[in-house]
């Protein structure tokens, strides 16, 4: 049976989120999403990064990822709002609880992105067909507008038989927008891209394929496995044939046992390089720790390693971890430690950005899990005792 996969992803989430917040605290106030606006560094002044910028934002050429001096001097009355991952959570939680309603089988692939599973779910959804929008259609547009109507932002979804098209559809045209990419479209929809644009080809395999006139994706598709694998090696020339031609099997989980180890990762866009770690990394950092432990805390247990990982631009996964001298659930340490493995892995020597890198997902994690009860009291527990006191809503 061939399956029904979606792909939903927030428009400009950050930026969303934060006009969403702002209309909800002060009704008829500036709306975000409408003038030359970022969200990076702080009001009123010109460090940072542009994390995310709205669409008037993109006519005046900025782009994300830019310092945000640079794109005040291409938009001089540019509004700049701070990074609140507070209120990025919140909406966050409340988006991915509408989606769990239509289907079980959700994976949350970032903060503001999740693949469903609706295979077999027609008959479930028969009452919201219309005579424009039929399955699995109709069901898009539901849980599309019902987003907007309830939350009060936009997201994009794609639909195919495999998450690897879904999620190429749910990057076509933006905002607010449903798209398809059936096995039968590829070659009108997908083959006529860039190769640069196929989901997983990083910027320095597209360069190596362009150099060899493989300019699009329907290149790739029609270039011998040998051919890529030749330039790529043998994962990246495999990976890059089987995904040109929309091949795809990997099925949606929902989140891994807890049991086993804790974690949390997300994606970025543009991808992180060496100029901008110090920028980017540790707030990103602080934020994914604050979610380990407070479900370690909440769960009542601790953990003997800390762990952390990265996915290069190249769509490879690089890996560090630490066995502590005393399990913990604290989340400075946690953020410290992770903060300190990250930097090794990424500005140490051999480390990804020596090779020209950059980074497209940061995770950070715990195994070794432990319920506490031969634990030997330390120094950590005060931290440990202290976080739970932290604005996080612990």
């Amino acid at each position: 049976m061939s399956r029904t996969i979606f792909h939903i992803d927030v428009n400009s989430a950050f930026l969303s989120w934060t006009a969403v917040k702002r209309l909800s605290e002060e009704p008829g106030s500036l709306d975000l999403r409408e003038v030359p606006s970022i969200i990076g560094g702080r009001e009123g002044s010109t460090r940072g990064i542009v994390s995310a910028k709205s669409i008037p934002a993109k006519k005046y050429g900025i782009v994300t990822g830019e310092p945000v001096i640079s794109a005040m001097k291409k938009c001089p009355n540019l509004v700049i709002a701070e990074l609140d991952f507070q209120t990025y959570r919140n909406y966050s939680h409340a988006f991915m609880d509408i989606l769990r309603e239509y289907t079980p089988l959700v994976q949350q692939a970032s903060i503001d992105e999740a693949y469903l599973d609706l295979t077999g779910t027609e008959e479930l959804y028969r009452h919201l067909e219309t005579e424009e929008w039929k399955f699995p259609l109709s069901v898009a547009y539901e849980i599309k507008n019902r987003i907007y109507r309830e939350l009060g932002f936009t997201v994009n979804v794609g639909i195919s038989e495999n998450k690897l098209l879904a999620k190429m559809a749910s990057d076509f045209e933006k905002p607010n927008r449903v798209h398809t990419l059936f096995v039968d479209e590829i070659p009108k929809k997908m083959w006529t891209l860039p190769i640069g644009e196929l989901f997983g080809c990083g910027k320095r395999s597209a360069e190596k394929l362009m150099s060899v006139g493989i300019m699009t994706i329907g290149d790739a598709a029609h270039t011998d496995l040998s051919v890529l694998q030749s330039f790529l090696g043998e994962k990246g020339g495999a990976y890059i044939h089987r995904s040109a031609n929309g091949i795809s099997d990997s099925p949606v989980r929902v989140e891994r046992d807890a049991a086993k180890s804790y974690s949390n990762e997300t994606t970025f866009n543009p991808d992180i390089t060496a100029q901008d770690f110090d920028a980017r990394v540790p707030q990103i950092v602080k934020w994914l720790s604050e979610s380990v432990g407070r479900r370690l805390r909440r769960d009542g247990v601790y953990i003997s390693t800390i762990e952390v990982s990265v996915k290069t631009n190249e769509f490879k996964r690089r890996s560090r971890q630490k066995k502590l001298p005393d399990s913990t659930n604290s989340t400075k340490i946690l953020q410290q430690e992770a903060l300190s493995m990250l930097r090794e892995l990424c500005m140490g020597e051999g480390g990804v950005f020596s090779e020209g890198l950059g980074i497209r997902l940061i995770g950070v994690g715990g195994s070794g899990i432990e319920d506490g009860t031969y634990r030997q009291m330390s120094l950590f527990d005060f931290v440990g005792e202290s976080d739970k006191k932290e604005s996080t809503g612990e």
